[in-house]
């Protein structure tokens, strides 16, 4: 596969390219970028497999080079340092990211879904637009996600999900209006960017909007109502956590 590299630090491409050759020899480093309209021209060009791409370019971002193509047609791999909004944003596209410092094992594996990637119907464009969603959404604080469905995606409001349930790799929200949504993603991907909205993990199964609580009833770990009437165990080791989680919204 052939690959370009964008990064606007020259020592963090050397560090990739090393690491590349030493632990992915499929990968064909056939250019380098420091800036977007280099970056640009040369994906023109060269019609990479994939890019890895930095979050933050000089004065501008990853986002403004891939909104510069009318259709991307190639695999992305994002690299960022330190934007905890964006992770959560990656999280939920069917786009990979690395943290730097680049570590080998993150790179394996994220080469490993590059593969079973390409091999798959995902488009490159709408996957990048559902990031672009999230990424949004999460740094402005509207409370809402963007979450991929066999249509297409659905813009959520964290308010309108009551909870949602772990199906081993799959997880659904149920919503107040009775709908529900089955969506490729763990729960512990949801619990991780649902947490800041007052959603709390009782028990291996369930990520529950603590605003929707009705009434917790004692027990070992106890069971919670919800507002709509369903119940739901409440695990003892995660009792303690959670009661000082209701505490803190009265």
């Amino acid at each position: 596969m052939n690959a370009i590299i964008i990064d606007d630090e020259e020592h963090c491409i050397n560090r990739l390219e090393h690491l590349l050759k030493d632990y992915c020899p499929e990968i064909k480093i056939v250019e380098s970028c420091q800036d977007i309209d280099s970056a640009f021209n040369k994906i023109n060009e060269l019609k990479p497999d994939v890019i890895f791409l930095d979050v933050q370019i000089h004065d501008a971002t990853g986002f403004d080079l891939l909104r510069k193509f009318d259709k991307i047609e190639f695999e992305i791999i994002f690299m960022t340092a330190f934007e905890h909004y964006a992770v959560q944003a990656f999280r939920f596209s069917a786009l990979d990211y690395l943290l730097k410092p680049i570590d080998s094992d993150d790179l394996i594996s994220a080469v490993e879904k590059l593969k079973t990637k390409m091999q798959g119907q995902n488009s490159s464009t709408d996957s990048f637009e559902l990031l672009l969603q999230n990424f949004n959404n999460l740094r402005q604080k509207n409370k809402k996600i963007t979450v991929p469905t066999i249509y297409g995606f659905e813009m959520i409001s964290t308010q309108d999900i009551l909870y949602c349930k772990s199906d081993v790799n799959y997880t659904t929200l149920f919503l107040k209006d009775k709908k529900n949504f089955t969506v490729a993603r763990t729960l512990k991907e949801f619990e991780s960017v649902l947490s800041q909205y007052d959603f709390f993990r009782i028990n291996n199964s369930y990520v529950v909007n603590l605003d929707y609580i009705k009434s917790y009833n004692k027990g070992k770990g106890g069971f919670v109502k919800l507002e709509n009437g369903v119940e739901i165990e409440v695990s003892s080791r995660r009792k303690d956590d959670f009661l000082v989680r209701l505490n803190k919204l009265t």
